[in-house]
């Protein structure tokens, strides 16, 4: 069975009704995990402890969707 990696991060936006972040180099990498519910947990955690501040999201990015799961091995796994 393939893995169903999700990467969680977030960052303050430039403007709440828009998905463009005000510094790139300032994201929080909150981690890469195994299936959507434990992604879904720590972004949950991330999106409580930052309510406060009507510029922060974070996001759930679905990693396995990155990858071409019909071939045996995808062009971004091996290089060369």
């Amino acid at each position: 069975m393939a893995q169903r990696l999700h990467l969680v991060f977030g960052g303050e936006l430039v403007d709440p009704s828009r998905n463009v972040f005000r510094d790139v180099n300032d994201l929080h990498v909150v981690g890469i995990f195994p299936d959507y519910d434990s992604a879904y947990n720590a972004w949950k955690a991330e999106a409580q402890r930052t309510v406060d501040n009507a510029h922060m999201r974070y996001f759930i990015a679905h990693l396995h969707k990155l990858r071409d799961e019909t071939q045996e091995t995808s062009p971004t796994e091996e290089l060369g």
